[in-house]
């Protein structure tokens, strides 16, 4: 992980390299070293940037949580398509937007000139001076960041945070949720779930969502403030922008689960690729039942470095 200011330097063939599972393009890097199981491809970098427009209409649009007056530096940390790295450079030009990601593929091929985007592996030791970056985004990285790796990943980034600098989380609870019985160990939702966290757990820790306080405790960081939201994956909420969030989730949830899941569970478990589709199947005819209360526990972490 470098400076932009520092000498570019030619990008690793070995992070370049790409494997073909099930018609789904990976990255031969993360899957020989366990690092990430999702796909690569430009289908991928699409519903990154579906779900981006999601997170926008949970969160009012509002892509910076803490009350930071002036920023100068950012690192966000797994950009991915870098969408939220694009529209927060756009929005702030005046400030510096470092944004790392183990894959390149996905990167846009036009950014804006205050946005960098490196290729790195979050589960190593950060290289950034101490002291540097005024706000560290981190989102969805659950399936990325080794599971032993969390303490250290949140002293790493509490490290480069400048004195009085905030750090903004957001991950995932993916075992999925209801609370009026709607949902139980039979259904599709569920086995989907359940599968996909025992495929994944020997090297990902899908439950370190509910953590983040913990973890940001331990840390040192001061003024924490965590919430969960419902995330609702059918059109179940009386609320009406939460309804029409649960409806974009609904239209989308085949291609969600298929992401996440489609090498863990036909490659680490050895489920059929029949079964999966059927599985993936059920589960959205289930996700269009508007009756049918499930979701993803959704956490939002924000914490201080102490001035």
């Amino acid at each position: 992980m470098t400076s932009p200011d520092s000498q570019t330097e030619e990008l690793d063939r070995e992070f370049l390299d790409t494997i073909t599972v099930q018609g789904r393009e990976y990255q031969k890097y993360s899957i020989d070293n366990r690092i990430y199981f999702g796909p690569i491809d430009d289908e991928e970098a699409q519903r990154l940037d579906e779900q981006q427009r999601v997170f926008q209409r949970i969160f009012d649009h509002r892509l910076i949580f803490p009350p930071i007056r002036r920023l100068r530096r950012i690192l966000d940390c797994g950009h991915g398509s870098a969408s939220w790295a694009v529209e927060v450079a756009e929005q702030h030009p005046d400030c510096q937007v470092i944004g790392v990601d183990i894959a390149p593929h996905m990167s846009p091929d036009n950014v804006p000139e205050n946005l960098w985007l490196q290729v790195d592996d979050l589960n190593r030791p950060f290289t950034f001076p101490s002291n540097h970056f005024d706000l560290v985004h981190s989102r969805l990285l659950a399936t990325g960041i080794h599971r032993n790796r969390w303490p250290t990943y949140i002293n790493d980034i509490v490290r480069v945070l400048k004195p009085g600098g905030w750090v903004q989380m957001v991950e995932i609870y993916f075992n999925v949720q209801s609370d009026n019985g709607s949902l139980t160990d039979q259904h599709a939702l569920r086995r989907w779930s359940t599968q996909y966290m025992q495929a994944l757990e020997d090297k990902k820790d899908l439950r370190v969502a509910s953590k983040l306080r913990s973890h940001f405790q331990s840390s040192g960081l001061v003024e924490i403030d965590s919430k969960m939201i419902q995330l609702p994956l059918s059109a179940w909420s009386t609320d009406p922008r939460m309804r029409a969030i649960g409806q974009s989730n609904s239209d989308n949830i085949q291609e969600l689960l298929r992401s996440l899941a489609l090498y863990p569970l036909t490659q680490r478990v050895h489920m059929s690729a029949q079964n999966f589709d059927s599985l993936v199947e059920q589960a959205r005819e289930e996700a269009r039942n508007h009756s049918f209360k499930a979701y993803f526990p959704l956490y939002v972490c924000i914490g201080r470095k102490p001035s």
